[in-house]
């Protein structure tokens, strides 16, 4: 190693050690989101990635941002490992090359923040520091939430969950969030250029205190109001192995064991299953269901119960939501399927190897995108299926009819790893922007109740059978994020974008004579 360092020249030892430092610091930026919860490092991650293309060419600018991009996802997304090979009997060779390209398409993210803003902004500057940087980073971040059915997993707002910073987020949404950390990035990053002068770099310190400051003030303000009294809630956590919930031989003990643990759940108005808590799809257990909606009637109890539902006329399978309740029998089916998880986005031949293959090939059928928002113990529902709850502006619509919010997961295919507590950050900022209670129903965790703060206020310890039981107060109204989405945040980073761009265009005309 030591002789192959020596081998090369200045300039190549200087790009490898940048890039190893760039690497190092997206990889330091995990310890910002759950379950390590380091917030500062959001901060200071971005910040030393600014420091390092500084002046670069951009070339070099976009590997150094690549590498960055490389550190985030390789050891951010590290779980999908069990989910593909260990629970999804994906082959090895398979499951490291689905993970391989997945972490080169995010970096690409990064790589052309870098590479665009030193193409174009080379010159240090307050508009490339305080806004080309800024706006580059939403801009790339929204977009990677959406582009080829989206990833915003590991988006930099949700690490801000637990900073004075989340306070934006009932006001314009997670992206908000994610501006406002940049912006603070941005000044850490000027605090220490030493060729700026020392009272510029002072000032550097006022935009940092407005932006930690108004979310702060604006928290005094209610958004959202009561309706009614508060009720009570029950989530069932069943802890069944994903290695063992579709065997033939765990069916019964699994529909037993929900049952039973609902015994333990009479008192509450509305009680809920996770996703796909019972495996067996739903025309098969019809008399079951039939029964626990007796049971439910006698106990004055409604149901939201996660299932696969089956339609054998058209062969269509649904990742579903059943409510069962006093207004009658409902289901909301998942919209936003995960791909090759939940539909396969491939031609014939490779279903066939799947086939061949024993893995799973069959694709789910998303729901509509505009289902009727559903009741269920006196309230609206605003439900979602695991990985939906991921995209926010997706759910503005059942917000304004919505009192309570519920999300069904699965995170069993996922361990023992960080996924499940970052799936539970993502769940924390929908209920901060929504100015809603939600109620979080897992396989194996994390069973939560969380508030219209994102706190959380009640949780039962993964992997653990158990029935969280919890007081929610259903409440009305929208938040300015309700009202508008993700709109204020995308035109003001595209107008911001052509103010720099106008900018840039002026500095370079030749002066008329």
């Amino acid at each position: 190693m030591r002789s192959f360092w020596r081998g090369q020249s200045a300039q190549r030892r200087q790009s490898l050690a940048r890039g190893a430092a760039a690497f190092a610091c997206g990889a330091s930026l995990n310890l910002g989101f759950a379950p390590f919860q380091l917030w500062p490092i959001a901060l200071i991650a971005p910040a030393a990635l600014f420091a390092l293309i500084r002046g670069l060419p951009p070339r070099r600018a976009g590997m150094t941002g690549a590498a960055f991009g490389i550190g985030l996802f390789a050891f951010g997304t590290y779980w999908l490992y069990t989910c593909l090979h260990v629970f999804g009997l994906v082959p090895v060779w398979l499951t490291l090359l689905l993970q391989t390209a997945l972490v080169a398409a995010m970096c690409l993210y990064f790589a052309a923040l870098c590479y665009l803003a030193n193409r174009f902004w080379l010159k240090a500057g307050a508009m490339r520091e305080w806004l080309v940087l800024p706006t580059l980073w939403v801009l790339l971040e929204w977009l990677r939430g959406w582009i080829l059915s989206g990833f915003p997993w590991l988006s930099t707002g949700y690490a801000l969950i637990d900073s004075p910073l989340s306070g934006w987020a009932p006001i314009f949404g997670v992206y908000a969030v994610t501006w406002a950390a940049v912006i603070v990035s941005a000044a850490i990053n000027v605090a220490f250029m030493t060729a700026v002068p020392f009272s510029r770099r002072c000032v550097a310190a006022l935009p940092v205190l407005f932006l930690f400051l108004v979310p702060m003030l604006l928290a005094r303000h209610q958004w959202t109001h009561p309706v009614g009294s508060p009720i009570p809630v029950a989530a069932v956590q069943g802890a069944v192995p994903q290695d063992q919930k579709w065997q033939a031989e765990s069916r019964d003990l699994t529909m037993e064991r929900y049952m039973r643990l609902t015994d333990q759940a009479w008192g509450a108005r509305l009680i809920v299953w996770p996703e796909a808590a019972l495996p067996v799809l739903a025309p098969a257990i019809e008399d079951y269901l039939s029964n626990l909606k007796q049971q439910g009637r006698a106990h004055d109890a409604d149901f939201a119960i996660g299932l696969v539902n089956y339609f054998p006329q058209t062969q269509q399978y649904f990742n579903g939501v059943l409510v069962l309740g006093e207004a009658g029998d409902a289901w909301y089916y998942k919209r936003h399927l995960v791909p090759f998880g939940e539909y396969f986005p491939v031609p014939a031949f490779i279903r066939s190897w799947l086939r061949l293959m024993s893995l799973p090939y069959a694709d789910f059928t998303p729901g509509g995108a505009h289902q009727p928002t559903l009741s269920a113990a006196g309230q609206k529902l605003g439900l979602t299926i695991c990985y939906e709850d991921a995209f926010g502006s997706q759910q503005l619509r059942v917000l304004r009819q919505a009192t309570l919010l519920i999300n069904v997961t699965n995170n069993a295919w996922y361990g023992d790893s960080t996924a499940p507590h970052q799936h539970l950050q993502i769940a924390r900022m929908r209920a901060l922007e929504a100015g809603r209670f939600l109620i979080r129903a897992a396989n194996d965790g994390v069973t939560a109740v969380i508030d219209s703060r994102g706190k959380i206020s009640a949780r039962v310890p993964q992997f653990q059978q158990g029935v969280l039981r919890a007081l929610v107060q259903p409440l009305s109204g929208v938040t300015p994020y309700a009202r508008l989405g993700n709109y204020p945040v995308v035109m003001g980073s595209l107008c911001l974008l052509a103010i720099a761009f106008w900018r840039r265009r002026g500095l370079l005309r030749p002066e008329s004579k």
